[in-house]
């Protein structure tokens, strides 16, 4: 019986990613994470620090795959709206959460607990919390959408903890086939053959510049470990035909 396919969508949230000061971090992580446990990563979006931006991508995303996974926006500043957008978006309160709020006083004496930083105690009725060992502040859970921070290692630290609580499918299986001295252009077709002789599989051509001179790797993707073998012998042997006709090794 073939296992579920599980799939997730990113929704990264903040000005200061759009308008490029700051440089994201938190998307390739998350999807050689989500890719490594079962997970398939099928989209991603950025959106400004907008209400009415966020509450219509968590709606559209959320309805659209198993999991979707938010960073950004949950900290104490005014521009942190995320959990109040996120409320709006289940149509459920807000309010501060007396677990936060205990989480919360762990790291900070009374003095230090100021209006602002209470703030990061706000949360969605109805959502669990999500564990922060890095600066104690959480994130939560509410359905299907995990809200998370947008610094890296905090980020990190969340998904370590969300991971478990997720339900995963099969693994993909990756094969790279390198095709050195052949340009794409000369195996494009040859390739695009295979393709369409191996429709189960995904196969990418993926051309990069190295200390050693130009390089081309060729690879094949399936959760099917033996179409994902069948594929990538067809590409070598397309390969191979090539250099027979004359192409340089």
């Amino acid at each position: 019986m073939a296992e579920k396919t599980v799939t997730a969508a990113i929704l990264v949230i903040g000005d200061e990613i759009l308008s490029g000061r700051t440089k994201d971090k938190n998307i390739g992580y998350i999807a050689e994470y989500l890719t490594a446990i079962g997970v398939d990563l099928r989209e991603v979006r950025v959106v400004p620090d907008v209400e009415e931006e966020i509450v219509g991508a968590v709606n559209a995303l959320r309805t659209r795959y198993t999991y979707l996974f938010t960073t950004g926006g949950i900290g104490p500043t005014h521009d942190d709206i995320t959990a109040d957008a996120v409320a709006k978006a289940f149509g459920v309160a807000i309010d501060h959460d007396p677990r936060a709020v205990a989480i919360l006083r762990e790291r900070y004496s009374a003095e230090e607990l100021t209006e602002a930083r209470l703030r990061m105690a706000r949360i969605p009725a109805g959502a669990d919390l999500v564990e922060n060992p890095v600066s104690k502040a959480p994130g939560f859970r509410i359905g299907n959408t995990f809200v998370m921070a947008g610094v890296p290692s905090i980020m990190q630290a969340m998904l370590d903890n969300i991971a478990p609580t997720l339900e995963t499918g099969a693994r993909m299986v990756v094969e790279t086939v390198e095709a050195p001295g052949i340009p794409e252009g000369i195996y494009a077709a040859a390739l695009g053959d295979v393709a369409k002789a191996h429709p189960g599989v995904s196969i990418g051509s993926y051309p990069s510049f190295t200390a050693g001179g130009f390089r081309n790797q060729i690879v094949v993707r399936s959760k099917d470990p033996a179409a994902v073998a069948a594929a990538a012998e067809a590409v070598r042997g397309a390969l191979e035909r090539l250099r027979g006709d004359g192409v340089p090794a």
